[in-house]
């Protein structure tokens, strides 16, 4: 067993965007020919505590080297005014030949960084490119997408940022000027939605808030909380998700715009068929509203290439008694 820390994960990862980038188109596009398999996410809830939560993502990808594995990934909001981080995540890689798990990664960052390459890749695929963005949640998430627009948006300029939390939203804004961007604090998330033509929505919410009415025309929200926009506002905008019958449960607003249809027509595309080359046409005039539940495939991916790497450069701890020994033989001396 190859156990990676977080330390080692981010010294693994820095500066390699573009591979990130690589790792999760190629398991989309592997999704959408039919080579995974991705049992829904389990849900740990516990009684009288709506807010935290604990969620299990199996996955299995069939690449030139198949792998499997499960990311176990909590979400306790409360932590952040401790200053901890909201979420914390293990990862375990399992071999193909025998089952065995070879690798324990942490993966807070390879779950942030997924999620943000996966954010980027519909930035650069839904929509013109953009020059501006507005980002509506000023936390870990909406950091690494950033980052991961950068790479993807090379003219990107301009950065419009919103939180609950007026000093959070300044600080978050402070660390954006980093990498030379014109970064500015809106008041409201009014504000913040009519800012730019590509809006990312990173929150903690639990039930749909806002509309889409302060968009502009044939904006790109990226929806990556799931749970922030009015159903109505769903059924009106063009919708592009990773997997419909993984983003239509859990209560998502796609969740609550299938229960008031009936049907999951408002579902224009998948993101694995677009990236795979399938036509897309941007709408000019409506909203498209991308809205990625976050498939376990995708850590996989990532932890993989994580993996690969430090057994290349000898990164990580090995535990070689980690695993239960074969039975003895009761007839060996």
């Amino acid at each position: 067993m190859l156990i990676i820390s977080a330390g080692e994960v981010r010294q693994i990862l820095s500066g390699r965007e573009d591979a990130v980038l690589d790792a999760v188109r190629h398991a989309y596009v592997r999704h959408a020919q039919g080579r995974t398999v991705l049992p829904h996410s389990v849900f740990l809830r516990f009684p009288s505590d709506a807010r935290n939560r604990i969620i299990g993502l199996p996955a299995f990808l069939d690449d030139d080297t198949p792998v499997a594995g499960m990311k176990w990934i909590s979400s306790f909001p409360g932590n952040i005014d401790r200053g901890l981080a909201r979420a914390s995540a293990a990862i375990i890689v399992n071999s193909m030949e025998n089952g065995h798990p070879v690798a324990l990664i942490e993966g807070s960052t390879i779950s942030a960084r997924r999620t943000a390459a996966s954010a980027a890749l519909a930035a650069g695929t839904l929509a013109p490119p953009a020059t501006g963005v507005s980002l509506v949640g000023c936390g870990v998430i909406n950091f690494e997408v950033l980052r991961f627009l950068r790479a993807v948006l090379p003219d990107l300029a301009e950065v419009t940022v919103f939180d609950l939390d007026v000093e959070r939203a300044t600080a978050f804004a402070r660390r954006c000027a980093r990498w030379n961007l014109k970064v500015t604090v809106a008041s409201s998330t009014e504000e913040a939605l009519g800012a730019h033509p590509l809006v990312c929505l990173a929150t903690t919410a639990g039930v749909p808030h806002l509309g889409l009415a302060h968009c502009r025309p044939g904006a790109l929200v990226l929806h990556l909380s799931l749970r922030d926009i009015f159903p109505a506002d769903i059924l009106g905008a063009v919708n592009v998700v990773d997997d419909a019958d993984h983003v239509c449960r859990a209560a998502t607003s796609l969740h609550l715009a299938e229960q008031e249809t009936g049907n999951r027509d408002f579902i224009a595309a998948g993101i694995g068929e677009v990236l795979g080359g399938t036509g897309w046409r941007h709408d000019p005039e409506r909203v498209t509203v991308y809205s990625p539940f976050g498939l376990g495939v995708l850590d996989l991916a990532v932890a993989e290439l994580v993996r690969r790497t430090a057994e290349q450069v000898g990164v990580g701890t090995r535990l070689p008694d980690f695993l239960t020994m074969p039975p003895e033989d009761p007839d060996a001396d």
